[in-house]
C-alpha cells in the first residue's frame, strides 16, 4: 500500500515531510487539507491527529503526525534507499551531533522563523489580520543574532551536524525559503559566508526545487 501524506501544499510542516519523502525516493499519495473547508477541524480528522493540524501520514494503517517525528520514522525504515539521512545510532557522538543540530534547528530557528512567517505571510491569508510591524522586527533581531552562532557552526563543518547532510538541514527548508518574501536576506549575506553556503547548497537539492513548486 503507498504511503499517504495528509495536508496543505502551503504547510511548511507539510513540505518538510515531503522533501524527506523525495529525498528518500518513497513513492506516496499527496491528499490535500482544505482550510478553507476547515477539514483540519472536522471530527474525522481530529479523530487522528487531536490538534487540528497537518500533516499526518497514514504508512499501511500506522497513522503518525509531527512533521519531525515524521521524517525520522520515513529516514529510519527507509534506511537503504535514498539520501541517508541520519547517522548510525550505533555511533552515539554522531547521533548526539545530530540530535544537537536538530535541537538547534527547533529551538534556535524554528521560533522567529515561524514568527515572521505568521506576521508576515499567514495574518493576511488566512486570518485577515493586520501585521505587528514591531514584532516582526524583534523577530528579525532575534534572527539574525541566531544565524551569528549558525555561521560559527558551519565554519567548523559542511552541515550542521558534520560532513554529512541530515534531517536537521532539511528541516530548516520550508521557512528558509521563505525569507525572500521577508524582505530579509539572513541566508544569503555576505556577513555570514558559510550560512550562504550552506543555504545554497541544501536548498538546490532536487527535492526541494520539487517541492517548493508543488507537491
Amino acid at each position: 500500500m503507498v504511503l499517504t501524506l495528509h495536508g496543505h501544499p502551503m504547510s511548511t510542516c507539510t513540505q518538510r515531510v515531503a522533501v524527506i519523502l523525495k529525498e528518500k525516493n518513497v513513492p506516496f499519495k499527496f491528499v490535500v487539507v482544505d482550510f478553507e473547508k476547515g477539514e483540519h477541524k472536522s471530527p474525522s480528522f481530529v479523530s487522528i491527529q487531536p490538534f487540528g493540524q497537518v500533516p499526518y501520514i497514514d504508512d499501511d494503517g500506522f497513522k503518525l503526525y509531527e512533521s519531525r517525528a515524521i521524517g525520522r520514522y520515513i529516514a529510519v525504515k527507509y534506511a537503504s534507499q535514498g539520501a541517508k539521512l541520519l547517522p548510525d545510532v550505533a555511533d552515539l557522538q554522531k547521533w548526539a551531533l545530530f540530535e544537537q543540530a536538530a535541537s538547534i534547528e527547533l529551538t534556535n530557528f524554528e521560533p522567529s522563523a515561524h514568527g515572521l512567517a505568521w506576521e508576515i505571510i499567514f495574518k493576511n491569508l488566512f486570518s485577515n489580520l493586520e501585521t505587528d510591524t514591531k514584532a516582526v522586527e524583534n523577530h528579525k533581531q532575534t534572527l539574525a543574532a541566531k544565524l551569528d552562532a549558525y555561521e560559527v557552526i558551519l565554519s567548523k563543518s559542511k552541515y550542521l551536524a558534520g560532513d554529512e547532510i541530515t534531517l536537521a538541514d532539511l528541516f530548516h527548508l520550508p521557512y528558509g525559503d521563505m525569507f525572500g518574501a521577508f524582505g530579509v536576506d539572513f541566508l544569503k549575506s555576505d556577513k555570514r559566508p558559510n550560512v550562504a553556503r550552506w543555504w545554497k547548497d541544501i536548498s538546490s537539492r532536487p527535492s526541494w526545487e520539487s517541492v517548493k513548486n508543488g507537491i
